[in-house]
């Protein structure tokens, strides 16, 4: 019987080769590793387990998202903007921040997590180092 092979998280199509040092989530190139790197990842929590079993990797779940205005959208130049940022890569390095964000990504009612984020100083001075760095939308 031959191994099961993994599909990489992060496309859904190829099959991974690696798996993120931080969340063990399997990923099979560069590229999608650089885009599952694009949000704050940590290791999974080991509750009470068995120190024999290996950690359960963190489940990512593509969630839909609506979008009334698809201008409003980001584009791939002020994506690349951002994750090149230091200042923003040094941001991201606050935890309190990391949970914030991770708490509207796993939240059901993520608009609602959101907006309790907004009134955190270091989600605001987040927010707004975003917002300086990619300038006004032309």
């Amino acid at each position: 019987m031959a191994p099961k092979q993994k599909t990489c998280k992060v496309c859904e199509e190829a099959e991974s080769k690696y798996k993120c040092p931080s969340c063990l989530i399997p990923y099979c190139s560069l590229l999608c590793f650089k885009k599952h790197k694009e949000i704050p990842c940590s290791k999974p929590q080991s509750s009470s387990q068995d120190k024999s079993s290996p950690p359960a990797p963190a489940v990512h779940i593509e969630k839909p998202y609506d979008v009334d205005e698809p201008d409003v959208l980001l584009q791939q130049e002020q994506l690349e903007t951002i994750a090149s940022s230091s200042e923003i890569r040094d941001i991201l390095k606050n935890a309190e921040l990391q949970k914030l964000i991770s708490k509207i990504e796993c939240s059901a009612e993520a608009e609602e997590e959101l907006y309790k984020a907004m009134e955190v100083d270091a989600f605001r001075i987040f927010t707004e180092k975003i917002l300086s760095t990619i300038g006004p939308k032309v």
